[in-house]
């Protein structure tokens, strides 16, 4: 097995797990421009509980169950293809936050060789 490492952006944007775009789950529609976009990863998160902008709690608790629960996309490139990616967001997201945090991409591959 061999480790590649690089300098990487990675970024989580925070959204409501009611937010659309064009009819579709914003979360999903991020994922699907950044696959589009070639970005290296992408996954979402559902939250059990968070408050965002209104300071509204949003909770999975049974008592007061939650229908927009918040969402965290997270995807991670390196710093260029990610900064490139970015202004795609701002068509889509009205309302929500992001965090850029540099990082370090390891990616794990197997071994070239044979032991014959």
């Amino acid at each position: 097995m061999s480790r590649h490492t690089r300098p990487g952006l990675k970024v989580t944007v925070f959204v409501g797990e009611n937010d659309t775009v064009h009819h579709k789950p914003l979360a999903t529609e991020i994922v699907h421009r950044a696959h589009k976009a070639g970005i290296a990863g992408a996954s979402v998160f559902r939250g059990v509980e968070g408050y965002g902008a209104h300071s509204r709690i949003h909770t999975q608790r049974i008592l007061s169950l939650s229908e927009d629960l918040p969402m965290a996309v997270i995807f991670a490139d390196s710093p260029e293809k990610v900064r490139a990616f970015l202004p795609e967001l701002d068509g889509i997201v009205s309302e929500g936050a992001a965090i850029l945090e540099e990082c370090e991409l390891v990616r794990f591959t197997p071994d070239d060789r044979s032991d014959a």
